[in-house]
């Protein structure tokens, strides 16, 4: 038996852009992108070639159910030290900078016992990194690589992370949302692009602002009083733990209703026959849209 037939009629496809690419992609055959209020400031919208669709909370969207292995290993079994400030970068290594680098190395040499743990991507960046925290007056055993494993393992790994420190210009995106899903509070410096200021859309919609940073200066010095603090460290992550599943960051249900009502939004004007604009959802927005019916949003679509 055949099954029924949709087509678009009298509508053009809107292409939105949507996580693949953190920034704007200069096409005029791309219409939208999903964005919020920190990662696209409104002084800023001028650079984009894609109308803008500003979510209420975090851009990124975040599975709540994500599986963390129910088994913690050792922070020995980690390659880590019994005492001292576990430092984490689990970004790629391409976006660990010189001056970022050296931002590190300064930090390690204000914090007695402090470590740095990196991803172990390839070991050509193993031995570069090493040699140059040596150039730097590091202890090379001061900068632990972790082997890449199942996700699930290497998010219960990184819980014995004390800090998350970020990179810039291009901040850690799902490898900062993984160390807030785990309870590492992460620490940012909100750079001036895209790229660059998506750590700090995460940490609003987390409640931690006070964690994000406006020069490198700033970014230094609150990771190394942090560094320091071990009641500092262990009050914020005692924080994160209860607001995780509250806070709008990881609210799955409601980043879902706001990502559809955008969607709707975007056909509704495509049905009366606007032109793409820019709008934000919000909750007068949000609650004129929910009300449609299903199949009246999609009038007109199917046949």
């Amino acid at each position: 038996m055949a099954g029924p037939r949709f087509s678009v009629i009298g509508l053009r496809r809107w292409q939105v852009n949507y996580l693949g690419f953190p920034g704007t992609l200069g096409a005029d055959y791309v219409d939208y992108i999903i964005a919020d209020r920190i990662i696209i400031p409104a002084d800023q919208r001028h650079l984009f070639s894609e109308q803008v669709v500003y979510l209420p909370d975090a851009y990124q969207a975040n599975d709540r159910k994500r599986r963390i292995a129910p088994r913690q290993p050792t922070r020995k079994e980690a390659g880590l030290p019994d005492t001292g400030t576990v430092f984490c970068a689990f970004n790629n290594t391409y976006k660990i900078t010189p001056a970022m680098f050296d931002v590190w190395m300064r930090l390690l040499s204000e914090v007695e016992g402090g470590v740095l743990w990196l991803l172990g991507d390839n070991s050509a960046a193993i031995e570069n990194l090493r040699r140059e925290a040596g150039a730097r007056d590091v202890a090379a055993d001061r900068l632990i690589f972790a082997p890449r494993v199942a996700p699930e393992d290497h998010l219960a790994r990184f819980g014995l992370a004390d800090l998350f420190l970020d990179t810039l210009p291009y901040n850690a995106h799902t490898t900062a949302s993984d160390a807030l899903w785990t309870g590492v509070p992460v620490v940012t410096c909100q750079g001036k692009t895209f790229a660059g200021r998506v750590a700090s859309s995460l940490l609003r919609a987390a409640g931690l602002s006070n964690l994000i940073t406006e020069s490198m200066a700033d970014y230094e010095a609150l990771c190394i009083k942090l560094g320091r603090d071990r009641d500092a460290l262990t009050a914020l992550k005692q924080e994160l733990s209860r607001n995780r599943l509250a806070c709008p960051l990881f609210d799955t249900t409601q980043m879902t209703r706001h990502l559809e009502a955008a969607y709707g939004q975007m056909w509704l004007r495509a049905q009366r026959g606007e032109k793409p604009a820019t709008f934000a959802i919000d909750g007068e927005l949000y609650a004129c849209l929910i009300s449609q019916p299903p199949l009246q949003l999609a009038a007109g679509l199917v046949s």
